[in-house]
Formats: structure tokens, C-alpha cells, sequence
């Protein structure tokens, strides 16, 4: 079986195809461009060990190039695509809008319009938490309306929309998954518990958003792998919408005093809320679970207390 993956020197993208590869009977192929939105030299760390399996393939490219990304899919056929590449980011789309645009937008229509030459048998693709905006019901499930707050969203939205007419007019069998804040080894130091981590070890203060006043909805990257390993075998005939959500919110000032427990010297500043976030995610993963036939999701602390192990004994992470 051969599979692509876009993005993939990117958290999830590379989380996938790191566990993927332990099966013989899987190819994979990569594609990324190195994107400066965070470290690069956390990019080809990861690359740098996919490389050390056989089957991994690895390609710089950049899915906002209609025709580098034409020869790169010319005769070339995958089973199945997984979509990760995306500029990545709620509070960065109030800076530079049009990356999102060009990346999100563009980007996704370039890849589907190869993928209609050489119809995978499934294409599966990074949505957000972020296309339900604020709400005031909770848990957030699949159905509701959606009305997202920044630019981010709305491309997330856009992409949900276009995946829907794709599949439609042309028969590409797909499904979006609404990430909830994954977590993990190898994760984006740009992202909240990393950057609590660095700041610790680098003894600097950390700047807390509205002081911890919110909530969000942590997902253990290895549940993400586990409900990838069994779509892999799921047969699909239309557009199908999930959420990838641990459906446990973390109120932020808890998570905040519960490393202060571990992290002795944490330093903590707070600081006003950024209009581009919002006070709470919470998503069902009803329907997931049902879907995969999944059992429950994996306890938050314990999947905290194995990253902060996993940070510990790879430090390289401080610098970045």
C-alpha cells in the first residue's frame, strides 16, 4: 500500500507515518517545504528519522506550486492521501491573513485537482476545532452550526466545504477530522504545554493568555494514531465529518498549577486575552468512537506526565 502524507515534517503528519512505518506492507511518501512558521530544524529532525526506514519517501514540496505539485503526483498513484500541509495558527492569521489564504485555500484545491487524475481509494484531512467559533453549547458535536472566530477557521471551514463538493462532483471518497488541541511527543513548540516547558527550562517567564481562564479540549497524539490506524481500513463512500476531541476540557488554571507541582521554578505572567482565541473547546467524539469502535480516549495527566518524560530526555527541544 502506498500512502502520501502532506506536511509531513509536521507534528501530526509525521506522528502518522512514524507508527505507520512499522508495517511492512506500507509506503510512505512526504511531501513538505519546510515552512519558517516554527523551527525548521525540528522539521528535518523528524525527517531525519523517517528516513532510517526504506519506506519512506521524502519530497520538498510546496502545495501553493501548481506545477511542481503536477510533476511530482505525474505518474504516481497512491491508496490512500493523508492532508496535513496548512498554515497552522489562530493568533498568527491576525498578522498574515493572506498565508492562510494562499496555503489553506489554494493549497487544498491544488491537491485536490491532482488527486481527480489518480482517485485515491480515500483521502482523509486536517479540519479544526476552530470552524464551531465561540460557543455556548457544549460538547460541540458534528451537526452544529459553525461559526468560526479568525481567518484560521474560516479556511478550515472553507476546506470541509470543498472536500464536500470534491467528493460530490468527482468522487473522491474523503473525511475531515476537527483536530481538538493534540498533544504529545514531537509536538509544535509554538503550542501551550511545550512553550510551558521551554520556558521552564530556559528560566524565563511564561506569558499566560487571559490568565488561564479557559478551557480546552487536550487530544493525546496517540489516540489521533490509534483512529488513523483504523480508518486506514475503513471503507467510505461519501464526504464524512469527525471530531478528534478527548471530550474532557482542561480549565487552564488547573493544568497551569499542576505543573507548578512538577516544575518548582515555573514562572508565570499573565497577560490579557487574544481576541483571536476563544474561552472554551469541548468537542463530542460520540461519534468517532462509535464510527472506530473505539474504547475510551486516554487520560490527560498520564499522557502529560509521559510527554514531560519524553521532553526530558530530548532536549534539544529547549532551543527551539
Amino acid at each position: 500500500m502506498k500512502i502520501l502524507i502532506t506536511g509531513v515534517a509536521g507534528f501530526v503528519g509525521f506522528s502518522i507515518a512514524n507508527d505507520l512505518l512499522k508495517y511492512k506492507n506500507i509506503k510512505i511518501y512526504g511531501i513538505d517545504n519546510y515552512d519558517k512558521y516554527y523551527s525548521v530544524e525540528l522539521k528535518k529532525k523528524r525527517i531525519s528519522l523517517l528516513k532510517k526506514n526504506k519506506n519512506f519517501y521524502f519530497f520538498r514540496v510546496d502545495i501553493t506550486n501548481k506545477k511542481k505539485l503536477a510533476l511530482f503526483f505525474k505518474k504516481k498513484y497512491f491508496n490512500q492521501v493523508y492532508h496535513f500541509a496548512a498554515q497552522a495558527g489562530v493568533r498568527y492569521s491576525l498578522i498574515n491573513p493572506h498565508k492562510y489564504y494562499d496555503v489553506n485555500i489554494i493549497g487544498f484545491i491544488n491537491l485536490l485537482e491532482n488527486l481527480i487524475l489518480n482517485k485515491p481509494n480515500k483521502f482523509i484531512y486536517a479540519s479544526s476545532s476552530s470552524v464551531y467559533g465561540e460557543s455556548n453549547k457544549f460538547p460541540v458535536k458534528e451537526n452544529f452550526e459553525l461559526d468560526p472566530k479568525n481567518i484560521y477557521g474560516y479556511s478550515k471551514l472553507l476546506n470541509e466545504k470543498i472536500a464536500d463538493y470534491y467528493s460530490r462532483v468527482h468522487g473522491i471518497k474523503s473525511i475531515g477530522l476537527r483536530f481538538f488541541t493534540i498533544f504529545g511527543p514531537w509536538g509544535r513548540p509554538d503550542m501551550l504545554i511545550l512553550k510551558l516547558l521551554n520556558s521552564h527550562k530556559r528560566g524565563v517567564p511564561f506569558s499566560l493568555n487571559n490568565s488561564g481562564n479557559h478551557y480546552r479540549d487536550f487530544t493525546s497524539i496517540t489516540d489521533v494514531i490509534s483512529i488513523f490506524k483504523i480508518l486506514l481500513k475503513k471503507k467510505i463512500e461519501k464526504h464524512l465529518i469527525f471530531n478528534i476531541s478527548s471530550n474532557k476540557p482542561i480549565f487552564i488554571k488547573d493544568l497551569i498549577k499542576y505543573m507548578k507541582k512538577k516544575l518548582i521554578r515555573l514562572n508565570i505572567k499573565n497577560i490579557k486575552r487574544n481576541k483571536a482565541d476563544i474561552f472554551k473547546t469541548h468537542g463530542s467524539n460520540v461519534k468517532i468512537i462509535k464510527f472506530c469502535k473505539l474504547n475510551k480516549m486516554k487520560n490527560f495527566q498520564d499522557e502529560l506526565n509521559k510527554l514531560m518524560d519524553w521532553y526530558e530526555k530530548n532536549k534539544f527541544y529547549n532551543f527551539l
